[in-house]
């Protein structure tokens, strides 16, 4: 058997958590629906080549970090007979998550709240793992991919899925816009919770790159002993699915 992994302990409240946990509350009840609008229904997309890279397969045992409503995790049910466990920090998100899975054995998907940077699983207890949208919100995203890896099996694969800056020059300038006026203004004719999401995305994603460049990330990936890093960008850049198998 595995060694155990470390015990979990809390993370201090961070003002990138606490942020974090905010600008979620609020957003559950029509999650899935405004965020493939507002993607102009690029998410959905992104979210299945995510799964695309796991190519989960029958038997396997997969966990679904960052698992907000259970988009990937629903994917990954209806793509094969596998099981998964998914985690998020965000209880409301989570109850969201409950509902789509009602009825649904436990064998089947089992959702836990839990902290991505403190996994409460034994090391290499899952065939593989994904995680959506998470790194934006970690003080320490190589720390938090080096744990990630560590429940994921030799050979098991990895993945995630993260919103991009475009990197040609026209298609930037036209997320810049998008980003600064169109999303702030649609996200205020659905609520003020996701006003905010709308003013706080773009300024959220652009500072993430500047401390973090794609290349580093890649860095950040091998340094947590995956190997095979593919980097997909899609959309024109606006969505950048990563991809890697667990070494032996």
């Amino acid at each position: 058997m595995s060694p155990p992994g470390p015990t979990p302990t809390a993370e201090p409240d961070t003002p990138r958590k606490l942020e974090a946990l905010e600008l979620f509350d609020g957003l559950p009840r029509r999650y899935d629906e405004l965020s493939a609008a507002l993607s102009f229904w690029q998410d959905p997309r992104w979210r299945r080549a995510l799964v695309d890279e796991v190519a989960p397969r029958p038997g396997q045992r997969i966990l679904d970090v960052a698992t907000g409503t259970g988009m990937v995790a629903a994917e990954l049910l209806r793509r094969a007979d596998c099981s998964v466990v998914g985690i998020d920090q965000s209880e409301p998100m989570l109850a969201r998550a409950r509902a789509r899975f009602a009825g649904r054995a436990e064998s089947q998907v089992r959702l836990v709240r839990g902290e991505a940077e403190a996994l409460p699983f034994e090391e290499a207890s899952f065939d593989a793992l994904t995680f959506t949208y998470l790194l934006r919100y970690v003080e320490d995203p190589a720390a938090t991919v080096a744990e990630l890896a560590r429940v994921v099996r030799p050979g098991g694969r990895v993945a995630s899925l993260e919103f991009g800056v475009p990197p040609l020059a026209p298609a930037r300038l036209a997320w810049r816009f998008y980003t600064a006026v169109g999303l702030p203004s649609l996200g205020r004719l659905a609520s003020p919770e996701w006003a905010r999401v709308g003013s706080f995305l773009g300024p959220s994603i652009r500072g993430f790159y500047e401390r973090h460049p794609v290349a580093e990330l890649v860095g950040y990936w091998r340094g947590a002993g995956l190997r095979d890093v593919r980097v997909r960008r899609m959309s024109l850049g606006g969505g950048i699915v990563m991809s890697a198998t667990r070494e032996g």
